[in-house]
Parts: C-alpha cells; structure tokens; sequence
C-alpha cells in the first residue's frame, strides 16, 4: 500500500510523528461525527435545560436523537479508514496481505 518503510517508534521524536500522522487521517468524517453527536447531545437535553419543547414544529429530542444516529456511521468509518491507513503503513512494501 506504501512505499515507505514503517514508522520508527523507538524514538521520542518517531512516536510525536506517528501521533502527529494518525491524527491527520480521516479527519472530515471525524470532526463531522463528533459535531453532531455534539448538537444531538445539546438537543436531546434542550427540553431539560432551557424549556425549550418544539423547533419547527418538531420535538429538540427527536431531532438531536437523529443527529446522533446520523454521527454514528461517520466516527465508524473514520474509525475503519485509520485502522486500514494503520494496517497498510506497518505493512513492509514486499509484504503482499
């Protein structure tokens, strides 16, 4: 998948540039995951916390219960394409798996 050897984690400097690279990868689906299961947490406690019982016509815990769901697939695949990018950056470049 790569042609570049492993990262070198023995070193201090090698592990914050494995850290630093996991972190850049699938960066969209999980931003977008965590800012709607974030909306959707706010959402589903508006009722309690600030009276607030109808946004357009539609109940806050419905629709925060459904931004929520919606999250759910994106942190998924977020969480399978690190862990493909992982597989395939340990994978030597002769090594056909």
């Amino acid at each position: 998948m790569f042609d570049t050897p492993p990262p070198d984690l023995s070193t201090k400097a090698g592990r914050k540039a494995w850290r630093h690279e996991m972190r850049m990868v699938a960066v969209r689906p999980r931003r977008w995951g965590l800012w709607l299961l974030t909306l959707g947490f706010l959402l589903v406690m508006a009722p309690a916390a600030f009276g607030l019982h109808s946004l357009w016509g539609w109940s806050p815990s419905l629709i925060g219960s459904l931004l929520m769901l919606g999250a759910l697939p994106l942190l998924i695949a977020s969480a399978v394409l690190r862990a493909r990018y992982m597989k395939g950056r340990f994978t030597l470049p002769g090594d056909k798996r």
